[in-house]
């Protein structure tokens, strides 16, 4: 057995904006695992800048002592990669991928027979960026829309949700919004009642990590139900998972593999959110095609074959050099064209 790592950088086909800064490139490390038997897996590997608990100035030779103690093992160290869960991940991916195939788990979306109901993405930009790039999520079909926020005044976010709501209730339309951390906490209450005004889904991340006692006090008091994205991040072990769940009881919580805890550590979130009746869905984290394929055929896995609430996985879709995976979107649903690509 052997690894081998490429590192590659994928380039956006539109400015991926964001409260916390613009991505234009995306880097991404994969991962080739060549077996005895002479057949290839593929993962991917891949933190983002700043936010990411593995994104660090060292992380090419980190995981390359990762991959090298994988081959002398032959078993992934699942409790020392929780620092690293993008390596784990993308390590995960790569074992799954040289075992199975392009079929990673053996699900009615891995065999191409349903597809998979995402929400589309407006990601941040000017009051008119944002309406254009809304009016085409829904021309194309989405009826769940996921929304950045914090890039642009907030009352024109506010008119701009408005206008949709005009337009569309919500069961025409479910909305999400993103804060990614950008409201102060002393303004975060007030913002929160203006947008539940919109008969909105979910906010996420209202207020920036790490402040469990304030961000308790907006779950229990919001009358908008929040989900945590960037609190997770960091949170490796089951001990620190229960402390931060016991303490905020979110509505929701939103898992990206690469992020927190690869598989192994989504599905400890998982299994304790449906001890809490705390819901979830899972979105992938601006990975190429590879990465993108691995996410959803594990919500696949854990959540069953007809998956109901909206997952986030158009992320990968949004480079002009991606890799060429048979994965195809039809209206807001992702589908795995499987057919003629079945390995044993």
């Amino acid at each position: 057995m052997k690894i081998d790592i490429e590192e590659r950088t994928l380039h956006f086909k539109q400015p991926a904006g964001t409260s916390r800064g613009v991505y234009l490139t995306r880097r991404s490390h994969f991962i080739h695992l060549t077996g005895d038997d002479g057949k290839v897996g593929i993962g991917e590997c891949a933190p983002l800048p700043n936010l990411s608990c593995d994104d660090l100035s060292d992380y090419g030779d980190i995981l390359r002592s990762v991959c090298d103690k994988y081959v002398r093992d032959g078993e992934i160290d699942y409790v020392g990669l929780r620092r690293f869960p993008s390596m784990l991940f993308g390590l995960e991916t790569a074992v799954l991928s040289h075992r199975n195939g392009l079929r990673l788990f053996d699900t009615a979306f891995s065999r191409g027979e349903v597809g998979i109901t995402i929400n589309g993405l407006v990601w941040m930009g000017s009051y008119e960026e944002m309406l254009a790039r809304m009016e085409e999520k829904m021309q194309m079909g989405f009826h769940c829309i996921k929304l950045k926020i914090g890039a642009i005044d907030f009352d024109h976010e506010l008119d701009l949700i408005k206008r949709i709501r005009q337009r569309f209730s919500r069961k025409d339309i479910e909305l999400r919004v993103d804060a990614n951390g950008g409201f102060s906490f002393a303004e975060a209450p007030r913002r929160l009642e203006q947008l539940a005004q919109y008969d909105l889904h979910s906010i996420e991340q209202p207020i920036k990590a790490g402040r469990w006692e304030l961000m308790a006090e907006l779950c229990a008091t919001s009358p908008l139900p929040i989900a945590l994205d960037e609190e997770l991040i960091g949170l490796n072990s089951p001990e620190e998972k229960r402390a931060m769940l016991n303490t905020v009881r979110p509505a929701y919580v939103v898992l990206k593999p690469s992020l927190h805890g690869g598989m192994k550590g989504c599905e400890e979130w998982i299994a304790m959110t449906r001890q809490m009746k705390i819901g979830s869905w899972i979105t992938s984290a601006l990975e190429s095609n590879i990465g993108l394929n691995a996410v959803a055929q594990f919500a696949s896995k854990v959540y069953g074959d007809n998956i109901e609430m909206p997952q986030g996985l158009g992320t990968g879709l949004l480079f002009t050099d991606n890799i060429e995976m048979p994965l195809e979107m039809k209206g807001d649903k992702l589908w795995l064209n499987a057919k003629g690509r079945e390995t044993a």
